[in-house]
């Protein structure tokens, strides 16, 4: 038995052909040219890559028994349409119609891209056997989806579980969706580099050294690992930074705690990579503000297990 998922981002396209055991078989991506293509092309383009996966692993894409889609934005599960998505050039994508008339596969579905990521946790990575979990990406923004009673939370229009969008610092940094202070704006990536620019300006107005400076430096660029490969290295400086950002994260992570009560809470995304360096004082500050102290059974905060993989095998496994 075999099933394809599609994982279609704003750059690349990533399809997966996926066995009954969750594993993937067979992969391949192509650029998504989302300004450039219309919904119609797009649809060509994920059409084009499902055969090719097909073929390489030797199925024929008429034996593949679900295709399903993991795409960004508001996605309406029971039409099977993407009403909006601020990276696309186009409203309406009837992406489950265009698939079912163009791979002749009736059993396809769609769903929000951090909702399937965090059903492929729930189904085959570091979630699984659970029946409620959280998972938290920490990228460009933060995203994540929320499993409850073993279903994802969509919310009445289908633009729930935007968990990087709750206010932790009321008036504070300006965050991408026009409020100010929302967790994104403090436990992204881009709040990462943001606060380690920051922290390296400060330290060169007081002439104070930082190995973060010879860091970016030497790589052309602040990112994400600069302030963790600095405090590392001993830097006094990037492990204010670090120790500013975790307490920024323990705050969300604990109100997703007090909110939902799930059994895990998967931390992925880029940021996840630093694993022990990121959970080791991550965890001891949740433990301490959740509500009620450690309530058993209590909630494991841990790092997701299948990467850029979660979307594909999470969508493949949409309505199983």
């Amino acid at each position: 038995m075999y099933r394809i998922g599609i994982d279609l981002g704003g750059t690349n396209i990533a399809v997966g052909l996926v066995n009954e055991k969750y594993q993937i078989v067979s992969k391949d991506s192509a650029p998504t040219m989302a300004r450039e293509r219309t919904a119609e092309e797009i649809a060509d383009k994920m059409v084009e890559l499902c055969r090719g996966v097909c073929q390489s692993a030797g199925v024929l894409l008429s034996d593949v028994e679900a295709i399903g889609v993991a795409c960004p934005g508001a996605v309406d599960t029971t039409k099977g349409v993407v009403g909006y998505c601020n990276n696309f050039s186009f409203e309406y994508f009837p992406v489950v119609e265009l698939l079912r008339a163009k791979t002749g596969i009736q059993n396809v579905h769609a769903e929000n891209d951090a909702n399937a990521a965090a059903w492929g946790e729930a189904i085959a990575g570091a979630a699984r056997g659970t029946k409620g979990s959280v998972m938290v990406t920490l990228g460009t923004g933060v995203g994540g989806g929320v499993i409850i009673d073993g279903k994802l939370l969509s919310g009445s229009n289908f633009a729930g579980g935007e968990l990087g969008h709750m206010v932790i610092e009321q008036g504070g940094a300006p965050c991408t969706c026009g409020r100010r202070g929302c967790w994104e704006a403090y436990s992204s990536a881009t709040a990462l580099i943001r606060m380690t620019k920051e922290k390296m300006e400060e330290c060169r107005h007081m002439g104070r050294k930082t190995r973060m400076d010879e860091l970016s430096q030497k790589r052309g660029k602040v990112n994400g690992r600069t302030a963790f490969d600095a405090m590392r290295a001993g830097d006094a400086a990037a492990r204010e930074v670090v120790d500013t950002y975790i307490s920024y994260l323990a705050c969300g992570i604990t109100n997703m705690i007090n909110i939902f009560r799930p059994e895990v809470i998967c931390v992925g995304g880029g940021i996840s990579g630093e694993g022990e360096a990121l959970l080791a004082p991550l965890v001891p500050l949740v433990n301490k503000e959740k509500y009620g102290g450690e309530i058993p059974p209590d909630t494991k905060v841990v790092i997701a297990e299948l990467g850029n993989d979660a979307g594909i095998i999470g969508a493949a496994f949409l309505g199983a």
